[in-house]
């Protein structure tokens, strides 16, 4: 099922950029758990187009709609179908993508693959399919907070070539959300917003990296061998419009240490088994260890830029591409919420089994 992500707590999403809504659905989510449309609607306001100037300027109140699964504030534990109608569609906006490939972009591997292609927006491969999945990461994350007081942050650390400093403490939500680029540290995040509006007026396009927290998981989430904690979370991530890489932990940095520099000792802390460093981004074996999970994402620039390009027509003739229509000029600063979604979504999953493995039967 291509368009499904889950095992026990499964998403379908579904809907193109340009068609009349799109949405998911949700199965698998338990009975009794208090549930508003308030509560999805916050995370899709950080998610929605046109909410600053570094941004797409489609308008989309992105309002959702829940239409099973609620019953008198509460979840049933049937199917959660959840709906958000597109309103400002302009398909005429993208005539030239009819015939003409992106570079970069997925229209001709749609095309190859499916014979045709819903060339508004790009359909399914637009990240308005995303929004579906926000939605259902609201869920989760209200379910990890309740269960355990589970705390996910993601934030910006990389526009092209401007890098935050290390930020060693775990970000407030409102430190996040300070600026429209989303990166706490605000002498950089001035200049990465800068860098994304210079960008937007030469008609080009920048990439970045968001890095994502989680603090107060338990020890034990993970299913070794094929479904690793960490193999999960880089196939969630990769799974998104424009990602390019994943690390965990200490990552790609990490290959330039030795054994004994890289390895994080164990010590008892508070009657706990805890390591004083956390080069492992809190996963060992494929297995949550207590420690905060750390990893990064890569995006790269968005494909569709305002200038010509040379490329190839569905008739296999070069041709030339003026790309019109409205894009993000850098996607990383809205994709911090959808990170932030992917997340939630991997973790409730991975507890849901956890706990239906090891607490169910008492032998």
């Amino acid at each position: 099922m291509p368009n499904s992500f889950g095992k026990l707590f499964q998403i379908s999403t579904w809907g193109e950029s340009h068609g009349p809504s799109v949405g998911v659905v949700i199965d698998g989510c338990p009975p009794r758990l208090p549930l508003s449309e308030a509560e999805v609607q916050a995370e899709l306001d950080r998610r929605r187009p046109g909410q600053s100037d570094i941004t797409t300027p489609r308008k989309e109140a992105d309002a959702v709609e829940i239409l099973s699964g609620i019953f008198e504030g509460h979840t049933t534990g049937q199917p959660l179908a959840m709906l958000v109608r597109n309103a400002d569609a302009r398909p005429e906006a993208y005539t030239e993508m009819r015939e003409n490939f992106r570079p970069s972009h997925a229209d001709y591997t749609y095309q190859a693959k499916y014979g045709l292609r819903d060339h508004r927006g790009g359909g399914r491969s637009s990240a308005r399919e995303t929004i579906g999945r926000v939605a259902a990461g609201a869920v989760a994350r209200k379910i990890l907070t309740l269960a355990g007081g589970v705390e996910i942050r993601a934030f910006v650390t990389r526009v092209h070539h401007l890098a935050a400093p290390s930020i060693t403490e775990f970000p407030s939500l409102a430190e996040v959300e300070a600026t429209a680029v989303r990166c706490p540290h605000r002498p950089t995040a001035e200049k990465m917003i800068a860098a994304i509006k210079e960008a937007r007026c030469t008609g080009d396009s920048v990439g970045g990296t968001i890095e994502c927290r989680v603090r107060g998981l338990p020890v034990g989430l993970g299913e070794p061998v094929f479904d690793r904690l960490e193999a999960d979370l880089a196939k969630a991530m990769l799974s998104l419009p424009a990602t390019k890489g994943f690390e965990i932990g200490s990552g790609f940095t990490g290959t330039l240490l030795k054994g004994s520099q890289h390895n994080d000792a164990f010590v008892m802390k508070d009657g706990a088994v805890r390591t004083e460093s956390n080069n492992s981004g809190g996963v060992q074996g494929g297995i949550s260890n207590g420690a905060e999970l750390v990893f990064r994402v890569a995006f790269k620039p968005t494909a569709t830029i305002h200038q010509k390009q040379q490329t190839v027509n569905v008739h296999g003739e070069a041709s030339e591409l003026q790309a019109r229509g409205r894009h993000d000029p850098c996607v990383v600063p809205r994709a911090v919420v959808i990170v932030e979604a992917m997340t939630a979504l991997v973790l409730v999953d991975h507890w849901m089994r956890h706990s239906a493995q090891n607490q169910t039967f008492k032998f």
